[in-house]
């Protein structure tokens, strides 16, 4: 079975300043909670990619490997467009990152998740409980880069 989640934001910095920010896998553990995110093969800023992820605390955590399967980058208004598939052994299915304009100094940054559910029925009957949790964890994380994004505009250190 599948699951989507989907979490938008407006954010108040450039659409190109929140793509390279959102788009800087090492640096994505500083907003996204409890992750560590490397770059295994390629640049990162391609088709072919491969990037390596690891949520949770101390020595718990789930490995999220991807792919970069689609890129679209037109600078510096956009669109910009990431799509990864998630090729873990318990994180599956695809993701997407858009930052989209929205005029001067505005842009809105979508993220979804396309999952396939792991565990069967377990999964099925799990998601109902994890999602509220898991959609939080990615509006709180999004707010984190959001602010970061719209301090550096405001301060000039940005696009």
């Amino acid at each position: 079975m599948s699951a989507e989640l989907v979490v938008e934001l407006d954010v108040a910095a450039p659409a190109e300043l929140v793509w390279d920010t959102v788009m800087d896998w090492p640096r994505q553990g500083d907003w996204i909670l409890a992750t560590r995110v490397e770059v295994t093969a390629g640049d990162g800023r391609s088709v072919g990619s491969r990037v390596s992820a690891v949520t949770g605390v101390g020595p718990l955590g789930v490995v999220d490997t991807m792919v970069v399967t689609e890129w679209t980058e037109q600078r510096p208004s956009g669109p910009f467009r990431c799509v990864v598939d998630h090729t873990g052994k318990v994180v599956r299915g695809d993701g997407v990152f858009e930052v989209v304009d929205r005029g001067p100094g505005r842009c809105r940054f979508r993220w979804v998740e396309r999952l396939d559910l792991p565990l069967g029925a377990l999964g099925r009957l799990g998601w109902p409980v994890v999602r509220p949790a898991m959609r939080a964890g990615v509006a709180h994380s999004m707010g984190r880069m959001a602010r970061e994004c719209e301090q550096r505009h405001r301060s000039g250190s940005g696009a």
